[in-house]
C-alpha cells in the first residue's frame, strides 16, 4: 500500500479510481463493509482503491476538550487497511483551514481537482465539510455535477452478548471499552481490541509476588475500564512490527491505579504472560488483545491475599483462552 501525505503525491493516483473518505478509527465491521464494497468496485473497474483519512482526528483541532480517545493508532490503521486491499492511503493533516472548507469547496479542492475518482464509496452516516454540513445526499448531488458516481453503503448492525442489536460505530465501541465490555467490542470490531505501546520498567511488585508483568507506557489510545482481563500479547521491535505480529501468547491483563495495596497512584497497564519462556521484553513494543473481562479491581489487606487472587485470575484467564 502506497502512503501519500502531500498534495503533490496525488499525481501518482490513477484518474477514475475508487475513493472512500473517513477517519476509519477502529476499522470496525461498518468500515469493513465500505472497504469490501469499494475493493469490489475497484476490481470490476480495474483501477485503484484509494482511502483518504485524517490525522489527527478532526475534533483534536476543532474541539480539543471533546476529542475522543482513539481506537487505532495510525500505524495499526495502515496495517488493517492494507489487509483489506487498499492500494493507496492519502493521510491528510487536519487543520483549521481544511476543516473550515464548505462541502462544495472540499469536493472541488480535494476530490475533483486532485484525485478525480470515478466512484466515491461512503457509509450512510458520512458527513463532511464545515460543521459536518454535507452528507451523502450532498455528495451525490455534487458527484452528478462534477462527474463521479457515489455509492452509499448501509450501516452494519451487530447482536451483542445481551441479545440487543445495535448499529456499529466508533462511538459505540468506545462506550463498550470504557465500561469494560471488551467481548462485545470484539464483536463490533470483528477482532479483539488491540492496545499498543512500549514496555517500560514497573515497580517490581508483580515479580515480588511471583507474577512478573510487562508494563506498558501511557498510550494515546483508549484504555479499557479498570479491571482484570484475559487476552493475548504480541511483541515486536517497532510499532509497525507488533501490528503485523502473528504469534499469540496468552496473558492476564491488569488495568488499575495500584490501589490494591495503596491509593493515589497513576494508571498502570500491565500484562502477566502465561507461558514460561517470556524472554527479555525491555524496550520492546507490546500489543495487548483483550478477549474477556474477569473482574473489577479490588483492594486487598495483605500481599498474600493479593497473590492468591492473582493466581485465581491466571487460572480463569487460561480457561477462557483455551477456546481461542
Amino acid at each position: 500500500m502506497r502512503i501519500i501525505e502531500t498534495i503533490s503525491g496525488l499525481e501518482k493516483i490513477e484518474k477514475g479510481c475508487v475513493l472512500t473518505i473517513g477517519n476509519f478509527d477502529g476499522v470496525h465491521l461498518g468500515h469493513q463493509e465500505i472497504l469490501i464494497a469499494a475493493r469490489q468496485t475497484a476490481a470490476e473497474r480495474r483501477t485503484q482503491l484509494v482511502v483518504m483519512t485524517f490525522e489527527p482526528h478532526p475534533l483534536v483541532v476543532l474541539h480539543p476538550q471533546k476529542k475522543p480517545r482513539i481506537l487505532t493508532s495510525l500505524a495499526l490503521k495502515k496495517h488493517l487497511l492494507t489487509e483489506f486491499g487498499v492500494d493507496c492511503l492519502f493521510v491528510v493533516e487536519s487543520t483549521v483551514e481544511l476543516l473550515s472548507l464548505s462541502p462544495q469547496d472540499f469536493v472541488e479542492q480535494f476530490i475533483v481537482k486532485n484525485i478525480q475518482p470515478g466512484v466515491v464509496v461512503e457509509g450512510e452516516s458520512f458527513n463532511f465539510g464545515y460543521g459536518r454540513g454535507g452528507g451523502v445526499y450532498t455528495l451525490q448531488e455534487l458527484g452528478a455535477e462534477k462527474g463521479f458516481e457515489v455509492s452509499v453503503i448501509e450501516a452494519r448492525e451487530v447482536r451483542l452478548s445481551t441479545g440487543q442489536t445495535v448499529t456499529i460505530s466508533s462511538t459505540l465501541i468506545r462506550n463498550m471499552l470504557e465500561s469494560g465490555s471488551v467481548a462485545d467490542a470484539a464483536l463490533a470490531l470483528s477482532r479483539p481490541y488491540r492496545l499498543i505501546g512500549q514496555v517500560i520498567p514497573g515497580c517490581g511488585k508483580g515479580k515480588q509476588l511471583g507474577f512478573p508483568t510487562a508494563n506498558m507506557e501511557p498510550v494515546r489510545q483508549l484504555v479499557p475500564a479498570e479491571g482484570v482481563y484475559a487476552g493475548f500479547v504480541q511483541t515486536g521491535d517497532s510499532e509497525e512490527g507488533v501490528c503485523a505480529a502473528k504469534q499469540k501468547v496468552p496473558a492476564a491483563f491488569s488495568i488499575g491505579r495500584s490501589e490494591t495495596l495503596g491509593s493515589g497512584k497513576p494508571l498502570v497497564i500491565e500484562a502477566h504472560i502465561l507461558t514460561d519462556d517470556v524472554g527479555d521484553l525491555h524496550g520492546k513494543w507490546l500489543a495487548m488483545d483483550f478477549i474477556k473481562r474477569i473482574r473489577d479491581q479490588q483492594k486487598f489487606e495483605t500481599e498474600s491475599q493479593l497473590s492468591e487472587q492473582i493466581a485465581k485470575d491466571c487460572e480463569k484467564a487460561k480457561n477462557i483462552l483455551k477456546v481461542f
